[in-house]
Formats: C-alpha cells, sequence, structure tokens
C-alpha cells in the first residue's frame, strides 16, 4: 500500500467502524464512538456491539462479517482476548486500516509479544495497517478517534503531534492547549509493532502539500529505524517544515565491551543525538520545553536566522535574568544608537534606561508601548532579529491596553515580539481575552529565553559532498580484502595513508637487531610503542623522549616484557596538541564519528562531539567548535594551535572512509597531533567485523 493511501485511510476515511463500541462513554469503546460522533464526522460510521441495537441513535452490528460492506478504517476496543478474532474477521471483510486501542499485549510480557506477531502475519498476508495496541488513537480534522485525554477544536494546517506514548500526548495538548496553541493532526502509536514515528513521518512526508501542517512535534522512547526518520525529516524541513522532539530513555545502561575509545564512550543516547542534529530536529528535554519551543515558533511565524535580541521590561530584576538567559546562549543585546535612544527618551520618563535592555518602568502604559516598538520598527540600523516584551500588573496603568499595545505591535512592527505577561492572577480575566483572540504569550523570561536559544541554536541539516584530494578507494579496498577483527600495525599504516591522512615516519620492528637501523632512518627523538596490545598506554607500551640507541634497547626490553608483545613501533616524536578522531558503529544508525582532545585524557575529561557519517565540511567545523576546549585547538598563552581546516579534513575524510568501508567495526585515530596544518596520525587502532 503507498503512504499516500495509507494517509488517506488513517487520516481521512470514508468509513469507520468501532469494535466494541458501547452506549457508556466510561468504556473505551463507548467514548471513542462518542467522540467521533461528537466531532461531526461525515463518513459512515459503524458500532460492533453483539448486545445493541443500536448506539446513540445509530444502527449496530452484532458481529463484524454483518457490516454493509469493508470499513476503511476500524477501531478495536474490546478484551485482549478477543482481539485476534476480530482482526482476522476484519481481514475477511477487506479492512485495510486498523487501530487497536486494546491494551495488554507485547507490554505485558511474552505472551503478549507472540500475539503481536500473530497481528503482524495477519497483516502481511492482508495488506494492512496496524496502529497499536495498547493505544489511546488519532485526532484529525476528520474524525475524532481518541478515547482518553482531551479532545481540543482541531485546526488544518496547524501543529502535528505524533507519538510513542498516551499519556505523553494528553499531557501536552492540557498544557499546550491552555497556552492557546492549536493542533491538526495527533497521532499516539502505543506498542508500534508495525507503525512507529518514524513510518508515519514517511507517510506525511509522502503525503504531504502546501495546506500541510509545518510545524510537527514527536515524543519517542526508541529510534527503531533511524535511516528511515533522516531521510524524511529531512525531507519535509526541505518542504518548509520545522521539527521538535523530545527523545527519552536517554540515561539506560547499556555498557558494552569495546576496543577502541570511541567504541567505549558512545551510547545510544549519543547516537540519537547525533541522529537528531543531522536531521535537523530540534531536541529538547521536557513537555514544557516542548511546548515553549513552539509557543516561541508559533509567535515568530518563522524560524529565526540571527542572534540579535532587544529587552523591553517594565521591571530590573526580569530584564536581567532574561539578559543572562540570552547571554548563555550566544544571544546578543546590541547598543542602541544615539538616535533611537533620543527618540525614546521624548516617549518615556527620564528616569527610564533607555540602553538594552530598555526599562520603561511600572508607570508604562499603552501609548509608550505603541511608541517604543515603532520606534525599534523604524530603525533599521539596529538589524534586529527578535524582541522580548516583559511585564507585570504594577497596578499604576491599564494592563487591558497594555495586552492590545503589544498584540497591535505584533502586526504592525517588523521585528517578531514575544510578549512576557507574568501576572498570571491579577489579570488572569485579562490575559484569557489575549488567548480568545488567538495570541501567544509567555509565563516566565527564562523560560520564554530558552525557548528561543532552542530556535537561533538548532541543528541545520547540511547534505553537501566535500571533494576530497588523495583518497584512494581501490586502494583502501585491496588492502581491507580477506581481513577481520583488529588489523595489524602495517595494514592500519596502508589504510590510513590511502585515505590521504599524515603518517609520522615509523618504522615496524620485531628484532632487538633493527633497533640502531631503525633508529638512525628515523632520527631522534623518536617514540617507541609496543605492538600487540589494543590499549597501549594502559599497560606501560608507550615509551617517548628517547634521545639515543642506549634509552632505545632499554626501552625495547622494557616494552618486550608487556604480555602479547609482537614487536614495537619507532616513529619520530610529534609535538603540538593532541586530538582525538575515532568511529563506532552503533547498530541502525550507522557509524557515529567522534572529535575531541586526545591522548590520555580522552576519557576522562570526556569533552568530544559525536556526529553521524558521512559528514560535510560545515558538519566537520560544527564538531570542532562544539568542544568546551575549542580555544585550545586555536593556541593558548603563546602556545601554537592546529589549522581546523585540517582538523575539518581529517574528520571529513575520516567518515568517507567508514562510509565506503562499513566493515569497519571501530576506529580511533589518538592522537592526531601537530601544530599548525602539519598533523599527523601518531597511533591508530581499526577494528573489523
Amino acid at each position: 500500500m503507498s503512504p499516500e493511501e495509507t494517509y488517506r485511510l488513517l487520516f481521512q476515511p470514508r468509513s469507520i467502524a468501532v469494535i466494541g463500541a458501547s452506549a457508556n462513554p466510561l468504556k473505551p469503546g463507548g467514548r471513542v464512538f462518542k467522540n467521533i460522533s461528537d466531532s461531526g464526522y461525515t463518513g459512515d460510521l459503524w458500532p460492533v456491539n453483539p448486545k445493541a441495537d443500536e448506539i446513540m441513535g445509530i444502527k449496530a452490528y452484532p458481529d463484524i462479517r454483518e457490516l454493509p460492506h469493508a470499513p476503511e478504517l476500524a477501531l478495536i476496543s474490546i478484551p485482549a482476548g478477543g482481539v485476534l478474532d476480530a482482526l482476522n474477521a476484519l481481514a475477511e471483510k477487506g479492512t485495510k486500516a486498523v487501530i487497536i486501542l486494546t491494551a495488554g499485549f507485547g507490554e505485558k510480557g511474552e505472551e503478549g509479544k507472540a500475539l503481536e506477531q500473530k497481528f503482524l502475519e495477519i497483516a502481511g498476508q492482508n495488506e494492512m495497517v496496524i496502529i497499536g495496541p495498547n493505544c489511546s488513537g488519532f485526532l484529525t480534522p476528520v474524525y475524532a478517534g481518541k478515547f482518553a485525554g482531551i479532545i481540543p477544536q482541531l485546526k488544518p494546517g496547524s501543529i502535528d503531534f505524533i507519538s510513542g506514548s498516551g499519556a505523553t500526548v494528553d499531557y501536552v495538548m492540557e498544557q499546550a492547549v491552555l497556552r492557546g496553541l492549536k493542533f491538526s493532526h495527533v497521532v499516539n502509536l502505543g506498542n508500534s509493532i508495525q507503525q512507529g514515528v518514524e513510518d508515519i513521518v514517511e507517510i506525511m512526508d509522502e503525503s504531504h502539500t502546501s495546506e500541510s501542517s509545518k510545524i510537527i512535534l514527536i515524543y519517542m522512547e526508541a529510534v527503531n529505524k533511524p535511516q528511515k526518520l533522516l531521510k524524511h525529516v529531512r525531507s519535509l524541513i526541505g518542504k518548509g517544515c520545522t521539527f521538535i522532539g523530545v527523545k527519552s530513555g536517554t540515561t539506560a545502561a547499556g555498557a558494552k565491551a569495546a576496543a577502541s575509545h570511541t567504541g567505549a564512550m558512545a551510547s545510544s543516547d549519543h547516537a540519537v543525538q547525533a541522529l537528531f542534529e543531522k536531521a535537523g530536529i530540534i531536541r529538547v528535554k521536557s513537555k514544557f520545553e516542548l511546548i515553549e519551543a513552539t509557543c516561541a515558533l508559533v509567535s515568530m511565524k518563522k524560524l529565526p536566522e540571527g542572534r540579535r535580541a532587544c529587552v523591553i521590561t517594565d521591571a530590573g530584576g526580569p530584564g536581567v535574568m532574561l539578559t543572562d538567559e540570552l547571554n548563555r546562549h550566544g544571544i546578543t543585546l546590541p547598543s542602541l544608537s544615539q538616535n533611537t535612544i533620543q527618540k525614546l527618551n521624548a516617549v518615556l520618563p527620564p528616569q527610564a534606561s533607555l540602553e538594552n535592555p530598555i526599562d520603561c518602568l511600572p508607570s508604562r502604559n499603552g501609548e509608550q508601548v505603541k511608541e517604543i516598538f515603532r520606534i525599534l520598527g523604524e530603525e533599521e540600523s539596529l538589524n534586529l532579529d527578535f524582541a522580548f516584551f516583559l511585564s507585570g500588573n504594577s497596578g499604576m496603568s491599564d494592563n487591558g491596553e497594555l495586552y492590545d499595545a503589544v498584540l497591535q505591535a505584533q502586526t504592525s512592527c517588523p521585528i517578531p515580539i514575544l510578549p512576557v505577561f507574568s501576572s498570571a492572577t491579577t489579570c488572569m480575566e485579562l490575559l484569557e481575552k489575549v488567548k480568545a483572540r488567538g495570541a501567544l504569550y509567555f509565563n516566565d523570561e527564562v523560560l520564554a529565553g530558552r525557548a528561543v536559544a532552542n530556535l537561533v541554536n538548532r541543528p541545520k541539516a547540511d547534505s553537501s559532498e566535500s571533494n576530497l584530494s588523495h583518497y584512494d578507494k581501490a586502494a583502501i579496498e585491496k588492502v581491507l580484502e580477506g581481513q577481520n577483527e583488529v588489523l595489524i600495525p602495517e595494514k592500519v599504516e596502508a589504510v590510513l595513508q590511502a585515505a590521504g591522512f599524515n603518517l609520522p615516519p615509523q618504522i615496524e620492528i620485531t628484532s632487538e637487531l633493527e633497533i640502531s637501523a631503525a633508529c638512525q632512518k628515523i632520527g631522534y627523538p623518536i617514540a617507541m610503542k609496543v605492538i600487540g596490545p589494543l590499549h597501549k598506554s594502559d599497560v606501560g607500551g608507550v615509551k617517548v623522549g628517547i634521545k639515543d640507541l642506549t634509552q632505545a634497547e632499554d626501552a625495547w626490553k622494557e616494552l618486550m616484557k608487556i604480555p602479547g608483545a609482537e614487536g614495537t613501533l619507532i616513529q619520530k616524536m610529534v609535538t603540538g596538541v593532541e586530538v582525538i578522531l575515532g568511529v563506532s558503529r552503533e547498530q541502525d544508525f550507522g557509524h557515529l564519528v567522534m572529535f575531541g582532545l586526545g591522548g590520555i585524557y580522552t576519557e576522562v575529561l570526556k569533552d568530544v562531539k559525536f556526529a553521524l557519517a558521512p559528514l560535510s565540511l560545515n558538519e566537520a567545523h560544527e564538531m570542532i567548535r562544539g568542544i568546551r576546549s575549542y580555544p585550545i585547538l586555536e593556541g593558548v598563552r603563546g602556545e601554537p594551535g592546529v589549522s581546523v581546516k585540517m582538523l575539518a579534513d581529517n574528520l571529513v575524510r575520516l567518515s568517507r572512509l567508514v562510509s565506503d568501508f562499513p566493515q569497519i567495526q571501530e576506529m580511533d585515530l589518538n592522537p592526531l597531533k601537530g601544530i599548525g596544518e602539519d598533523l599527523y596520525a601518531v597511533d591508530a587502532r581499526i577494528i573489523l567485523d
């Protein structure tokens, strides 16, 4: 079945049967039937109940097989023991879309999971789409097929919400509707045995039109099809949509035995974060952050492209707190021009502060607010991206006029305005009138600032490709042919050279008799590293700063005492900044690329960033700038730094390598070391399947 047809059956069915419909609205079947009927559904609506002749004035049918014809959509709300028979009967009838509201399956144990597998077999044999089980249903502008929680008035083209949790749907909508947000489609998927969040996103992508929602919220407890999510989120973003999402379950223990530093440090949540960033999903942590970010987006009407803000307040404290929050997220408050200050001075009392933030004092009134926004809107030199208006109830002017002035300015001022109205008790009736006009406002200035920061600092999907010189795919393929598990140093070196990485001069030796010639050829000072053990530093397998043959011979003797030692690598000493570039393959997500400070402190400091391969140059630069230690890379206290351009090239090169050769399970370049553009892969390990 095509995604377009699936969309029509699930969201715009021409006929609906409710299996287990009841006249009792306290039962799930009764509640969902009443909700569909009350929502004004205009298609054929058939209740199925063997004990009723009619329900809510609509003829009831005792059995699915006695329905006039196959319903396009069926909602099942009967005891768990009868669901399999009902699904079989619907398949025989020819129904192609089913929402199973009933709980008591996979979430309860193995017996329930076995039943779910039987559901999937029926669906597969009959080209049937199944939602659930254990879900609360769908809300669409066509029908309200949901049995639990709030049933808000829906507005086509407003906000779509796709969730793996029914309770989360209800909790979010309760708060969102209170704030004045409108929804178009609300989807709860329950156990998601066939259709998950990723699948619904695909359906919405393939069915997208100019009338479709442009804001899509998602709540996920598991990411089972990451590549599908990545593909269709990026496609919808390209069509003008914005995604804001929560992925819970981030702290679940997932210990694994990893041979590389990258593998040891990578977690499932790192993979999720990297996926969201690559897709362009704005990730938030809670339902309240989800609502705040959505309110900010709806208020601003489009995503902000800049980070220059103006704050207008009637009290100093809130203005300071908002300014602090904005600064924490890299949003600046530019100084006002003298021309602007002079104009504001003519409007506000002498005691007002005319810097940015503008403190217009508790005596402010509606006319003054209108003038403030008129002046700011006319000052093109300010180049403001958005403005906040903070107000309480001072009792010194009419807050109704004040709110009117702000709402009018939202329409007339070219700068997006985000109002923060804090007097929830004393101005309750006035604020209800604000919401009745379809306007949005914030209750808290810090939360408002954080919401806007989430939009400003959103990840931006980048699919651009980078051209790499000195990258020989055929040569790499030849080296890796027939190899598995831990790659020997000689082949690691060959892979790195073919991929275009710089290597310091080095020679591998397996006999003490080879030391003198090797050291003479490399030139002192040298480093000696044991061959064999993976984690050389952990077993004392690295000797550095060796200045003569005597020290080299002594180092050989010590290194060869290490269990598993097979020889040593003699390498020219490299000075400079140390970083780590690494890769770990994370199941269906693909390869997770890591970047951070290198050497022995990698796992101690954990100052690293992750991204999904393959990387564009822009993504590589974002990774590099994203670590806390970024200033060290530029050079501090007279110490030379490294070329960020070359670091980015190496990251892109590494991501291309693992994308071209997915048999690479884990890989570390630790450290990549040097000064300026002279960067060398000093130590490396590659682990294959």
